[in-house]
């Protein structure tokens, strides 16, 4: 492994000197493959497109990111930004330089790309949904079907290339990530329960991510090997503090993930109660402000800092949060805007 990682060095110094010139994109397409952009842009849009498609993305994507964790932390694998410091295959005077960015420093396990599982993961399910709409004629699905396919293909391309120049990931880390997101996305072509699930499945889903993942930890840890190894190196090398944030930590992003499933079940569970959902206001226009009243409100909702006192508290306001995000998108906002609607159509009545 060694070996293999000391050639992909090079190939991410190639990509470093490269591409400089195509640094603010390649930083941009980091954050298109971040999972944190799927769940504040991309699951509001498709929610409100179809309900389907946005309950299929946010259980594929944690479900996913679930299982980039569990081979994180089996796998063991590193980072080229701090590899390059730890390694001994280079004497003192010939470590190779790499570039370090304020995306760099994250401090999980690099094996798999989670930005590379995550965009993969949620653009197959946009792509195959699209393709598979009613908005599509069936005399243009053959015609559709390759340059869609082509932008994904592009689209996961520039993420993977844009984690190499960051120097986050090694090459065989962003495609064992790009084509397990691709696998977990096409098994939830065939998932149908989650389409109808009650909150009491939520539930239990979320407890059982959570317990899987905490009993892994705890077990490993009786035996000695500490899953957290890696947040102590990407202290030590990264090239300013600042830049390591405890949000990138394995823990934060487990929380994060089950706050979402959690708050979608509550808000699905809550838009139920009120009845069938959009049921006065399916038109267009209704879908339109409430993806646009959802993606403003849930980022900017997200933008709040979050306390670093402690981990603990840490992880339980990253958990409440991201429960809120859901529920705000999927029924506190559609809730308003209808009211807003009909009480605009009863004065002009």
């Amino acid at each position: 492994m060694d070996l293999l990682q000391t050639g992909e060095v090079s190939v991410i110094q190639h990509i470093q000197t490269s591409f400089n010139g195509l640094q603010g994109y390649l930083n941009f397409m980091s954050t298109v493959g971040d999972i944190r952009t799927a769940f504040l842009v991309y699951f509001p849009l498709c929610f409100f497109i179809d309900r389907r498609v946005g309950t299929k993305m946010v259980w594929a994507l944690v479900v996913g990111d679930w299982i980039n964790l569990m081979f994180k932390w089996v796998l063991f694998g590193h980072r080229p930004y701090w590899w390059v410091h730890e390694t001994h295959m280079y004497s003192n005077d010939s470590t190779p330089e790499l570039k370090q960015f304020p995306i760099t420093c994250e401090t999980g396990a690099g094996s798999p790309s989670g930005h590379a599982m995550g965009s993969s993961c949620v653009w197959y399910v946009m792509v195959s949904a699209f393709l598979a709409s009613r908005m599509l004629p069936k005399q243009s699905y053959r015609y559709a079907k390759f340059p869609l396919w082509t932008m994904f293909c592009i689209i996961q391309v520039s993420v993977c290339i844009s984690r190499l120049f960051v120097a986050a990931h090694f090459p065989h880390q962003v495609i064992l990530g790009a084509v397990a997101g691709v696998l977990v996305a096409e098994y939830f072509e065939h998932v149908h329960f989650i389409h109808t699930a009650a909150l009491r499945r939520y539930v239990c889903a979320a407890l059982l991510l959570f317990l899987s993942a905490f009993g892994f930890y705890l077990f490993l840890r009786i035996l000695g090997i500490d899953l957290l190894w890696s947040v102590d190196i990407a202290r030590k090398w990264c090239a300013r503090p600042e830049w390591v944030h405890l949000d990138s930590s394995p823990f934060a992003g487990l929380m994060r993930n089950l706050g979402i499933l959690l708050g979608l079940g509550l808000a699905l569970s809550f838009t139920s109660s009120q009845g069938p959902l959009y049921s006065q206001y399916s038109t267009l226009f209704f879908r339109l402000v409430c993806i646009s009243a959802s993606i403003l409100v849930i980022n900017f909702f997200d933008s709040f800092p979050l306390p670093s006192q402690s981990e603990l508290l840490f992880y339980t306001v990253i958990f409440l949060k991201s429960t809120a995000i859901p529920l705000i998108a999927v029924a506190l906002i559609p809730y308003f805007v209808q009211n807003l609607i009909g009480d605009f159509d009863k004065k002009h009545a």
